[in-house]
């Protein structure tokens, strides 16, 4: 269940562009497994949350500062640290915490499935017995990222059911089938699927 279900805005969120921004962030940090606390305002709380997860794993920490209440960032200075959240979540693995919220979503069945790994190493990895490979690290962010799209979409089941439909923009394929096998984020398939699931990318509540 994602914790991410903004209600209601507030200044100066109320701009387009900062709460896209916002979103984006929270969004990715979210599907991610980092946010701790249920976020339904899109507000300075909500982002201080942000700032505080993104300290705990690690990631984007130089930017955290801009994101705590009354740091006096005007609303350019905060869509350009948000940017800069958005990209260092894109570009940060964080198996830690990733593994845990993708069981939660998916199941560890289909997990194992898509991350092309048994469901054993699924627990060992989620419990820390066995450090998780890098190229399963990337697929499993992969997978993370394409979930996060879709939470604005769908609930947990549609998310899991949405891996099984064929798609044209797929050749008739099932994003599953796309990401059978070692496959890589980089390749056509898997970019293809991002597509995809970017398509239906959470929009801002005004």
């Amino acid at each position: 269940m994602s914790a991410l279900r903004i209600r209601s805005v507030e200044h100066p969120f109320d701009d387009p562009n900062l709460a896209s921004c916002a979103v984006a962030a929270l969004s990715r940090a979210d599907a991610m497994g980092l946010l701790s606390e249920r976020i339904e305002r899109l507000d300075e709380v909500a982002l201080a949350g942000l700032g505080e997860a993104i300290t705990r794993a690690g990631i984007g920490r130089r930017f955290a500062s801009a994101l705590a209440p009354d740091s006096g960032a005007d609303p350019v200075l905060l869509t350009a640290a948000l940017r800069g959240v958005r990209d260092a979540l894109d570009h940060s693995p964080a198996p830690d915490f990733e593994w845990r919220a993708m069981e939660r979503t998916l199941g560890s069945g289909l997990v194992a499935s898509l991350v092309g790994v048994s469901e054993i190493s699924v627990r060992r990895c989620r419990s820390g017995v066995r450090a998780t490979p890098d190229a399963v690290a990337a697929r499993l962010h992969f997978l993370a990222l394409v979930v996060g799209d879709l939470a604005g979409a769908y609930n947990d089941m549609g998310t899991r059911r949405w891996f099984d439909r064929r798609r044209s923009l797929l050749d008739g394929r099932t994003p599953a089938e796309e990401l059978g096998g070692a496959w890589s984020p980089e390749g056509s398939g898997p970019r293809r699927v991002r597509a995809l699931a970017h398509a239906l990318a959470p929009l801002p509540v005004t």
